[in-house]
């Protein structure tokens, strides 16, 4: 089976640079590198945001065509929209009704969303259950690989122990237990007794290494067919035939850029810089930003480190202009407004062929809706074998 990565985002509307910096840029990346499938969350958006319809659709588009300014290219990867395959709601659903409660309020951010969101009612089974449909969008594809910050590898987690226990519900073919004797027989005794002590150390005790030992050993065991090893595995690790792929967590790396005052970039803050902003507008906002509050007066020395202009000179700045800027601001031998024409320079730059691309879609929208449809297409192909799968082990391919 070949490797992929899924990953999705919320539709929010016009992105901004964090989100170019904390995810874009190496979804771009993936892309040449193995089958990646990148879907719009417009399910997801529901769970938080339930009353604001009116605004959903216009956010989705937006937010493609910033993936596709950024450099996702359709013809490298799969863009799709999770709200038009409908087996992402009835994988939700039948995983559903073997996970337990305690999983889902045990989620990291579905507390502290409740904290964050206040203003908003929160107590609805949507919003309970959101981690378990971002595991049935993942499960649904067979993703190997899940791109995705340290703060949501918890999800990443749950969507393991959500396969494991499906796998283990379902995966085991009938009269299980009689065919690994069976296989069991076939082996020597000591092997077989071994075998045994093996399994009971790795799912009483955890211990890795017996289960590394068992495994090589049933790899190499002569007496034994593709399908006597396929059981015994499955006998060791405690699982059945693996029909939903565990996936792992592709750690990106924290995005370097904050938001204009230092803080996390989002436009709720007031502190974000949009993918496809005007030129104007990023030179406003970037020389209005806050600097060392030492640097009370143009003759004050100053302290890089303690200003949120420094950081966007780690991300857009080479090492010469860094040094520059480092001299200058501790001997007062540049102003703050010199400092920051840099990082002008820099998110002009970087966003002039990002402007380029963006051109076409924005002109033909109706581009950007037969991209979204013709991946949605080539996405449920999968989702639809998968789901083939699930029935046939639940029992419902009657």
């Amino acid at each position: 089976m070949e490797e992929r990565a899924l990953s999705g985002m919320r539709p929010t509307g016009a992105l901004h640079l964090g989100h170019y910096h904390g995810a874009l840029k190496n979804w771009v990346r993936l892309q040449s590198q193995m089958p990646c499938f990148f879907f719009v969350a417009d399910w997801h958006a529901l769970t938080t945001h339930y009353e604001d319809r009116e605004v959903i659709e216009q956010n989705v588009y937006e937010m493609v065509i910033d993936w596709l300014a950024a450099g996702l290219d359709p013809e490298q990867c799969t863009l799709f929209l999770q709200s038009r395959i409908p087996e992402h709601a009835e994988l939700f659903t039948l995983l559903a009704m073997g996970t337990p409660l305690g999983w889902l309020e045990r989620v990291p951010t579905y507390k502290d969303q409740q904290e964050k969101l206040k203003d908003k009612d929160l107590s609805t089974y949507g919003f309970l259950g959101y981690p378990l449909l971002q595991a049935a969008d993942i499960l649904i594809y067979k993703a190997k690989w899940v791109p995705v910050g340290e703060d949501q590898a918890s999800h990443v987690e749950l969507t393991r122990e959500a396969a494991r226990r499906f796998n283990h519900l379902y995966g085991r073919e009938p009269h299980f237990e009689e065919k690994v004797q069976v296989a069991l027989a076939k082996l020597p005794k000591d092997s077989a007794k071994r075998l045994e002590k093996s399994r009971k150390a790795y799912q009483e005790a955890g211990d890795a290494k017996a289960l590394e030992g068992a495994l090589q050993f049933i790899a190499t065991a002569e007496p034994l067919d593709a399908h006597d090893r396929e059981r015994l595995t499955a006998y060791l690790k405690g699982t059945g035939k693996q029909i939903l792929v565990e996936p792992q967590a592709l750690l990106t790396e924290a995005s370097r850029l904050p938001g204009l005052d230092g803080a996390k970039m989002s436009k709720s803050y007031g502190n974000a810089i949009a993918i496809r902003e005007d030129r104007a507008s990023i030179e406003h906002k970037v020389r209005r930003m806050p600097t060392d509050p030492a640097r009370v007066k143009r003759s004050d020395p100053g302290d890089p480190s303690r200003c949120p202009v420094w950081q966007f000179h780690l991300v857009y700045s080479d090492a010469s202009t860094r040094e520059w800027v480092e001299k200058g601001c501790q001997n007062a031998g540049i102003g703050c407004l010199e400092c920051k024409q840099p990082v002008i320079d820099g998110i002009l730059k970087e966003q002039q062929p990002m402007l380029e691309r963006a051109e076409q879609f924005i002109t033909k929208p109706k581009m950007v809706r037969d991209i979204v449809h013709n991946g949605t297409l080539k996405a449920r192909s999968v989702a639809q074998e998968t789901m083939n799968d699930v029935r046939e082990a639940m029992g419902l391919s009657y």
